[in-house]
């Protein structure tokens, strides 16, 4: 029987960061992926010959010298990656009840922006960013510190962090205006992370915002771009990635992980396990209550996932420009009472209402200018739900008629939000088809379809997190329920899965030897492009109009 020195359930942002750094480590690796492709959130698809990202919309912190490049430097995949920068003046376009309010690339320009909007608020408006910004610089400080006088040190290093970690969202920034459109401006990227202001970590959405503070980024290819540079360095370094291959049980014997079982009935060893599928999948599901302890059975008993979520992926034949349409992605509110916005998706029956009070809305064929074959626009528009309003269509043989229905009355709904955007959409429709959470359950393997993995709530982040190393010996986990969600959380959370298992600091396993650099062209400004993206583009449309 063969046997791996490490074997990751799943190909996740997280799983690959793993597989990645043990493979150059010099481990024998297998990936094991249930779907079709590799990528997990990553990952894109086409449809009709139209390609769809559903968990990448942006990425930040890109620029030489940020964190996001560095880390794709370190991991030796930043040559292989191309990315767009989206819009500089509004990267993100919040519309509250009609009204537009741009969030543009660089702290000091956003604060120009929200002074501009909100005059009277100037002084509110400059402590709020500061705060923002001393919080994530500390949050980022922390697992850094090392040794004991620079531990001991930490309450001095990070008073702001500590001074408001416990606060949800919605009281740090009700401490610091009256106005209820600027809050709801300040609080409208919480969907970044899936939960209203009043449940929201104030440390998270510092984060987040930080996160986009120099501008959002849109891979070339959508998340497949970043999927295909990762994986093709896991096969360089020796590494196997295999899909379609369901893992249905962690072989557990004294208490030690020692291989995995598929659904064939195979069984694969190796010396360490690691599962990017969420908690309750790995525990319940793969390992088994009987194998773990009370202590982490009540956790799981108590551990709440994040919303899930509903996606149209719509492809327009129509020039979408003429509508004041960009590059930068759309979040679309009906006033601002965002929290009431929230119970109303979570509660309600979904399909009632002529319109979502709340979604988001990109277009990604302006994101990634290469995908644009001359006619069609593409677009990803989202909105979340809570897991129960399917809960009618539980079980695996959902595909009935009665779930078409429901679909189309959804789509249905999500056209009459894109028309308040985009008139007359409907007549320019090539294809409307919708994700749910049945979706996300079949590809992703999520708990209730989730889509940032555990509820970022105060209770759920930083300490009381999933710890990467669990209980069980030689099993490890990584993704989106123990460091960090997102794009970029979920690959440092493979990169902290990695060396525990190496017995070594996450840092030591960025290697930067100075050949590694990501390209950036602007999506607004075509005379940044080299002849390379060019010739794509015309490759593109040429073979659109062969086909057409």
């Amino acid at each position: 029987m063969e046997e791996f020195d490490s074997i990751i359930i799943g190909s996740g942002a997280g799983g690959l960061a793993t597989a990645l750094c043990l493979s150059r480590a010099g481990q024998k690796v297998l990936v094991l992926e249930q779907h079709s492709v590799p990528g997990g959130w990553s990952h894109s698809f086409t449809l009709n010959g139209q390609r769809f990202s559903p968990g990448v919309h942006y990425i930040g912190l890109l620029d030489e010298g940020q964190s996001t490049s560095d880390l794709y430097k370190g991991l030796g995949v930043a040559n292989d990656i191309v990315f767009f920068r989206m819009n500089k003046k509004a990267y993100d376009h919040c519309i509250i009840n009609g009204q537009k309010f741009d969030f543009p690339a660089g702290i000091e320009n956003l604060e120009k922006n929200l002074i501009h909007y909100f005059p009277t608020e100037e002084k509110n408006i400059k402590e709020y960013l500061n705060l923002v910004k001393k919080v994530s610089e500390e949050l980022q400080l922390i697992p850094k510190l090392k040794g004991f006088w620079q531990n001991i040190t930490v309450p001095f290093r990070t008073k702001h962090f500590g001074k408001f970690a416990l606060f949800s969202l919605k009281r740090v920034v009700n401490w610091h205006t009256k106005n209820e459109m600027l809050k709801a401006v300040l609080n409208a990227q919480c969907g970044d992370h899936g939960l209203p202001p009043s449940r929201a970590s104030f440390p998270v959405h510092c984060s987040v915002m930080n996160h986009y503070f120099e501008g959002g980024f849109y891979p070339m290819g959508g998340g497949a771009g970043i999927v295909k540079a990762i994986t093709s360095k896991i096969k360089n370094y020796g590494g196997i990635i295999k899909t379609q291959q369901t893992v249905t049980k962690i072989v557990v014997e004294n208490k030690k992980a020692v291989g995995v079982e598929l659904s064939s009935g195979e069984r694969i060893l190796a010396k360490n396990i690691i599962s990017n599928a969420d908690p309750t999948t790995t525990y319940l599901k793969l390992i088994g209550k009987e194998n773990i302890s009370k202590k982490l059975s009540k956790k799981l008993e108590t551990t709440k996932y994040s919303v899930t979520s509903l996606i149209l992926f719509l492809t327009l034949d129509m020039d979408v420009t003429k509508y004041g349409i960009d590059s930068g992605n759309i979040w679309h509110f009906k006033d601002e009472n965002i929290d009431a916005h929230f119970e109303t998706l979570m509660k309600a029956d979904i399909t009632q209402g002529e319109e979502f009070p709340a979604f988001f809305m990109s277009c990604t064929t302006l994101k990634d200018p290469v995908s644009f074959n001359g006619r069609f626009h593409n677009f990803e528009v989202v909105t979340y739900v809570d897991y129960e309003s399917f809960n009618e269509f539980e079980g695996t043989n959902y595909h009935c008629p009665k779930y078409e229905v429901f679909k189309n009355k959804i789509i249905e709904k999500f056209l009459n939000s894109v028309e308040k955007l985009i008139p007359n959409a409907r007549q320019h429709i090539i294809q409307a088809e919708l994700g749910t959470p049945k979706t996300n359950q079949f590809y992703i393997n999520s708990t209730r379809g989730n889509v940032y993995g555990t509820e970022k709530t105060l209770r759920q982040v930083g300490p009381f997190a999933f710890k990467n190393k669990t209980e069980i010996e030689n099993l490890f986990l990584c993704g989106a329920s123990t460091l960090s969600h997102g794009v970029t959380g979920a690959t440092y959370s493979g990169l902290a899965t990695a060396a525990k298992i190496l017995n070594c600091h996450p840092d030591d396993l960025l290697i930067e030897d100075g050949t590694q650099k990501i390209t950036i062209f602007d999506a607004e400004d075509a005379s940044t492009w080299s002849d390379y993206i060019y010739k794509k583009r015309e490759d593109k449309k040429r073979t659109f109009k062969e086909v057409d």
